[in-house]
């Protein structure tokens, strides 16, 4: 056991955390993403017993998000037609802007197939139980200066 690092980070999410480089991405998808087929070439992590927003707290307390792009979180657009609500898109901006000095102006939106050919870049897909639609999250990691 180690102190100050939250328990939902398993040993396997803390050593990808560590090995990922300034403008790798991770994704935190919803239980409907397609993990596993996204993440062919990337390393996916089954975080099933899990929603998203926990995991996203627990990480960005050890993962510095990129101060070189405009926005380096991004979620998936909802498609046009579709009426879907997003509440849980709001519980992200409160716990971003906890890590992030930009908060919601970290955040863009990213249409979803792009989203999709995006994650199929990532490092890591953590593939949760988030129930919730349209709850898929990717960010992009930046560097340590402290």
């Amino acid at each position: 056991m180690l102190k100050g690092i939250p328990k939902i980070l398993s040993p396997e999410l803390l050593k990808v955390l560590c090995e990922m480089g300034h403008s790798d991405r991770l994704v935190i998808s919803d239980g409907n993403f397609p993990a596993e087929s996204m993440g062919k070439n990337a390393i996916v992590i089954r975080c099933d017993g899990h929603g998203v927003p926990e995991l996203l707290e627990a990480i960005l307390k050890v993962f510095p998000l990129d101060t070189y792009v405009e926005k380096p979180v991004n979620l998936m657009e909802v498609m046009p037609g579709d009426d879907v609500e997003t509440p849980i898109w709001d519980t992200y901006q409160e716990i971003i802007a906890k890590y992030d000095a930009r908060g919601g102006a970290a955040v863009g939106h990213i249409e979803r197939f792009q989203f999709y050919e995006e994650a199929k870049t990532a490092y890591v897909i953590l593939a949760t139980g988030e129930s919730a639609l349209y709850a898929n999250v990717m960010l992009q990691k930046g560097v340590v200066t402290e």
